[in-house]
Formats: C-alpha cells, structure tokens, sequence
C-alpha cells in the first residue's frame, strides 16, 4: 500500500512517498480503516526524527490522528460496519492508504460531519478538553487565559471555554491568530510581551486569571503567572516556543497556585506502557460529547492548512514556523472527500474560517 515511509530516524525531509506491506487483516478486536486525512503535529516530527518516547519499528509510516471509513471489522465489533465514517488515533501508521487498529481509539463521525471537519476532534479538542476539565476542573464564570491561542490545542480550548460559560482571554503571536481567537469566542485577545500581565488584570477587574491553559512555555508561561489570581489553575500542555521554562516557584507560593502537567498521550497509546485500553471509556464519553457538539456547531472544528502527501516536510516547516492558524493535514486519499477550498490571498492549502456568531 501506498504510504509515507520512514526509513530511518533523522530529518523529516527524508520521508517520502512509497510503499509498505498492506494492512494487516483486523483481528477480533480491531477495524480496518480506509485513510483520507492525518493531522500534522509537533509530536510528528519527534517521532520521525525518534526523539520521541516510543520508538516504532523501522521502516514505518509516521502520523496519529487519521480520518476515514472503516473497510473492514474484526469478528467481536459491534460499533462499527464497513463504510462507517470514523476517526482514529493511532500509536503511527496514519500516514499510510489503510491502517488497522484496537476499535477503542476508533471514534465514530456523524452522517451530517464532514471528515475535515472531524478530523482536529480527537487530539486537539480533546487534549483541551482534558486539561480544562479533568487538570483544572474549569468552572462557568471563570476567566480562562489561553496562551498559544492560535493553534489547534488553543483554538479548541477557546471555543470549549467559552461553550461552558467562562471569559475567555486569548494570547497569540500575531494579528491574525489574535484575530482567529476573537473569532472563536474569547472576550479579549493580546500580544504575550511583557504587557501582558497587566492586559489581563485589566481585562478581570485586577483578579488576574482563574485558569491558564499553556501549550507554549517559555516567556509567556513565566509572564502567565504573573497574570494569574490567586488560587489558579495552572496547566501546562506543551512547549511550542521551543524553550521549557523557568517556574517562578516563589509567585506559585504566595498566591497559592496549583501547577498541573497534562500528557494527552498517556490516554491514547503514546507511551511505552500502553494504556489505551484503561483510558477508553472515558474518552469515547469525551469524544461522543465534542462530535455531537460539532454536529450541532457548539464548537467549529475545521482544517485550516491541508498539503498534499508529497508535502509533509512543507507542513511541518509551517508549523515549527508558527505560521499557521489552528489545525494542520495531510491528504493521503482522495476518493471522497474533497480538499478545503484555498482562499484568496492565503497561504498554499489554507483556508480561512467565518467569524463565531
């Protein structure tokens, strides 16, 4: 079958387009699933580069989040049947024309869903999920400061927010990543410099926020505490910066400060001891819940920036870069869904979103 191959661990660029055994045939408890889409992410890049916690055997496909139609199912499934729109969260293998897996990271899409739209559902709605409700236990009429606001993880953490009745602050690099954050829900949206602390006490009556969602560290985690009110809830969920920063421990301290890690990964197979199985009930509840709020357009999950298999090295030098707007894929099909529309003036393979009314 035809996939992208990763021969050996090192450079992105080196992998191409080629070709892998087929699909194993599913066993009792696994579905075979027809590939169109698979997200682009920084994890993506570890993996490939094997800087990553788990190792795949080489040579491999790289890729984790997949949407498409399940082909075929294992003798024990009950969830699905052939042709069921799905989307899936692999270990690897989503960069490949077919891949089989356990049905219990295998969510099923609604009729009226389209698969783009699905497609950032399960890691970065989910992983903002995770973190404002399971770490921070988010309350309606918290203000929630969202730093990295203009990436997928943070965009969906807007959009969750201010579904749930909180203020949400949004805290991106640019204009337009501000502007999309506005777009999404937030009440407010700033530059993270060294004015931000202050643009957030101004923005909750000098309380600071109760809740600071991190998928950036660096300088703005380190400023974010400033920002922060006292008891908070802190999580961290990742470093795009590049930078893991310095924890002003004396600030968490005084002002009684929780600082939670959270690793979306230990719920969907992405560490070496795989507990997949033991998180899968409560992520399917998680998962129906955030389908049937895209169904219903509580939340507006789409992707914004889509290249074509021969351009991963391209998607991912966009999304080290910070160029990008929300969620990044990759087409590896195209047999039935269509690609999202370019408009004008926008970068190659993206797409620009309608305002949040």
């Amino acid at each position: 079958m035809r996939a992208l191959v990763c021969h050996r661990h090192g450079p992105v660029e080196d992998v191409l387009p080629g070709e892998l055994p087929e699909a194993p045939a599913p066993a009792p408890d696994e579905v075979t699933i027809a590939v169109e889409h698979a997200s682009v992410s920084h994890a993506t890049k570890l993996l490939i580069e094997g800087r990553y916690q788990s190792r795949p055997p080489l040579p491999f496909a790289p890729g984790t989040e997949a949407a498409g139609r399940v082909i075929a199912c294992g003798a024990k499934i009950t969830r699905f049947k052939p042709g069921d729109k799905v989307v899936a969260l692999a270990r690897w293998g989503c960069y490949a024309e077919r891949l089989t897996l356990p049905e219990y990271t295998v969510y099923p899409v609604p009729d009226d869903l389209p698969l783009l739209t699905a497609l950032p559902i399960s890691i970065s709605y989910g992983t903002a999920w995770g973190a404002l409700l399971w770490r921070a236990a988010m309350q309606p009429g918290d203000t929630v400061l969202v730093l990295g606001a203009g990436s997928g993880v943070g965009l969906a953490a807007v959009e969750i927010a201010s579904a749930l009745g909180a203020t949400v602050l949004a805290c991106a690099s640019t204009p337009a990543k501000r502007q999309a954050a506005l777009d999404a829900g937030a009440a407010q949206a700033f530059a993270a410099d060294e004015s931000m602390p202050q643009a957030v006490k101004a923005a909750s009556d000098g309380r600071g926020a109760d809740v600071v969602l991190d998928a950036v560290g660096g300088d703005a985690f380190e400023r974010s505490v400033r920002a922060a009110a006292a008891n908070a809830r802190m999580v961290s969920v990742g470093f795009a910066s590049g930078r893991i920063p310095d924890v002003p421990l004396n600030l968490l301290l005084v002002k009684n400060i929780a600082l939670h890690g959270f690793f979306f990964g230990r719920y969907i197979g992405w560490t070496p001891a795989d507990e997949r199985i033991v998180h899968a009930p409560a992520m399917q509840r998680t998962m129906s819940t955030l389908f049937d709020w895209a169904r219903r357009q509580r939340i507006r999950p789409a992707v914004t920036a889509i290249y074509p298999i021969t351009g991963l090295a391209a998607a991912l030098a966009a999304l080290e870069s910070r160029q990008v707007v929300g969620k990044v894929a990759i087409t590896i099909t195209t047999e039935t869904t269509p690609c999202v529309p370019t408009t004008s003036g926008a970068p190659p393979g993206h797409a620009t979103l309608p305002p949040r009314r």
